[in-house]
Order: C-alpha cells, then structure tokens, then sequence
C-alpha cells in the first residue's frame, strides 16, 4: 500500500492594528484552508514567528511602532526574508513600488476583494513551498557530496571538468581500472546515473 504525505498547511502570519480587520482576516484564511498567526504589532509578530514554517506574511502598512515596510527590511536583515502581500488602507504608487522592490509579492488596497486576496495569498504560498522544496533538496546534494571520500571527491571535481577516465587516472596517478571504481562510487552515493546528471547537480552547488 502506498502512502503519499500531503504537503504541510501553509502559515499565514497576519499583522495588522485593528482588531476587527485581524480577526476577519484570520477568519477568511482559515475558511480556505490556511493556518493564521494573527497578530497585531510587529513586537508581537517577531515573537511569534517562526522562520521554519512554510507560508507567508500577510502585512498592514501603516502601523505604531514599526511600520509594515520597517518590518519588512527587518526581515530581510535577519536573513530569515518571507514572502510578504502587503494589505493596506494607505497605499499610494511611491510606496508601492519601494515594498515591490524590496521583495514584496503584492500590495492591495483594504477592503480587497475576498478572491483577489485569497488568490494572491496562494499564489504566494506557491512560490514560498517551491523555494523551500528548491533548499531542501539543494541542501541534500550537499550532505551527500560530503560523503564522499577525499579521493572520490578528487573524481568527482575532474569528472564535472569533462576529463575522461584514462587522462583522471594520469592526472591521479592511479590505473583507469580504480577511476572506474571510483565514479561508480560517486554516481551512487551522489544518486545519479549519468555524467550530465552528475554535471547538473555540480551545477545546483555552484561547483561548475
């Protein structure tokens, strides 16, 4: 019998100052399926937050204290960026463009249709789960490339260099019989089958 795990909820951390917009927010999204942190300054968003869970930012614009795009730049500092739909009541085209630029997803106007909103969230929600997917897979290729042996890992550099096996076993030092060995190992402990395959996951690491 097969077993096919379905995709974590996504989080959709709402901030915004006014009660009843948070909680109709929280309402909607949680209506579509979507896990909410609602929370209603950036003192009580960052406390919160949780950099490891798949989902976005839900962000009013003008709030006391930090303002949504202070919170965005502080984000970004962290090293710890989400994707970000700015809501708000305030927007004007400078602004706008400054939160786009800065790496904001969407920025809508209150009250933004339920549709318009709820199609952005996921969209947003779309990218945020490839980007992570894209990571975690990247830092797989890593874990394995570390485990390979110093001389297998000597194989794999003139490999993904296009070196065929008699000039790596000359450039080595050893017989074309232990290069042979010695690929074989790293295609099955890298998990590919073919030398393009092997170039394309060099590639991924930034190696070649």
């Amino acid at each position: 019998m097969n077993v096919t795990s379905t995709p974590e909820a996504a989080t959709v951390f709402v901030v915004d100052d006014d009660p009843s917009v948070l909680k109709s927010l929280t309402r909607l999204l949680g209506s579509a399926g979507h896990k909410t942190v609602p929370c209603g300054d950036a003192e009580e968003f960052f406390a919160r937050h949780d950099p490891g869970v798949p989902g976005c930012l839900l962000l009013d614009l003008q709030m006391p204290g930090l303002n949504g795009m202070e919170i965005q730049k502080k984000l970004a500092a962290s090293g710890n960026p989400r994707p970000i739909v700015f809501l708000t009541g305030h927007a004007d085209v400078s602004t706008s463009v400054q939160v786009m630029r800065a790496g904001a997803a969407n920025v809508l106007t209150k009250p933004a249709p339920e549709k318009e909103l709820l199609d952005a969230i996921a969209e947003v929600v779309a990218q945020d789960r490839a980007t992570r997917e894209a990571s975690d897979a990247v830092a797989a290729d890593r874990r394995r490339l570390e485990s390979l042996t110093p001389r297998e890992h000597a194989v794999f550099d003139l490999v993904i260099q296009g070196m065929a096996n008699k000039c790596i076993a000359a450039e080595l030092d050893i017989v074309e019989k232990t290069v042979k060995v010695h690929r074989g190992r790293v295609m099955h402990k890298l998990g590919v089958r073919s030398v393009a395959r092997l170039v394309q996951l060099a590639d991924r690491l930034g190696l070649c």
